[in-house]
């Protein structure tokens, strides 16, 4: 048995996770969803002390990361003594980089459309993506957009990247460049939109257990 911390990405909280997490817990692991504070005075350290908060005793876990939480989860690898990180779809940070600079250091070029329901929940039953609309928080904060990355290096775990295809958010064009120059590795492909653990939860769990 593994237990899998995730960390949500911007706008989100532990919602994001509620379909992935009874699924990993039929794959026989525990799941820890925590919500990052959604207030303006918040920074990244503020996010990883919440990260750290939730999991609480536990260690050796699987330390997953959603979009934007990338920035958070290389903070709270070596405080939970973690075995794996997980990027999902994840804004994989550079040391000393802000990450409202991230888009233009990584070369994205943009949305061709603004519509949320094409860029994040392409692939999401429009129910369930409208609920995710309407969840929808104010995190990050500008505080921590605007923070420089305080590690000087990726943390030196087992790392994997899982790149959807179909994510119109962080293209796979993209991410197929810059994962092997940020990290190292070459991406695991999984056929789904930038929302996975929202549109797929069953598949991801699939993969995530792989991991395990």
């Amino acid at each position: 048995m593994a237990t899998f911390v995730l960390i949500h990405g911007a706008g989100g909280s532990a919602w994001d996770w509620h379909l992935l997490v009874p699924q990993l817990r039929a794959r026989g692991h525990d799941a820890v969803a925590p919500d990052l504070p959604a207030d303006p005075s918040s920074d990244l350290h503020d996010y990883a002390d919440a990260v750290v908060h939730a999991a609480g005793e536990r260690s050796g876990v699987i330390v997953v990361a959603h979009s934007f939480g990338a920035f958070t989860a290389p903070l709270v690898t070596d405080r939970l003594r973690a075995s794996a990180l997980v990027y999902l779809s994840g804004m994989v940070p550079a040391p000393g980089e802000r990450p409202a600079d991230w888009w233009q250091h990584v070369g994205h070029e943009g949305w061709a459309d603004d519509d949320p329901f094409v860029v994040f929940y392409n692939d999401v039953p429009r129910p369930l993506a409208e609920e995710g609309l309407r969840r929808s928080r104010p995190h990050p904060s500008e505080v921590a957009n605007d923070q420089v990355w305080p590690l000087a290096a990726l943390p030196a775990v087992p790392t994997r990247f899982v790149l959807c295809t179909l994510d119109n958010c962080l293209p796979a064009a993209l991410l197929r460049r810059v994962v092997p120059e940020r990290l190292g590795v070459v991406p695991d492909e999984f056929a789904a939109g930038h929302c996975a653990a929202l549109s797929r939860p069953a598949a991801l769990a699939d993969l995530l257990h792989g991991c395990a």
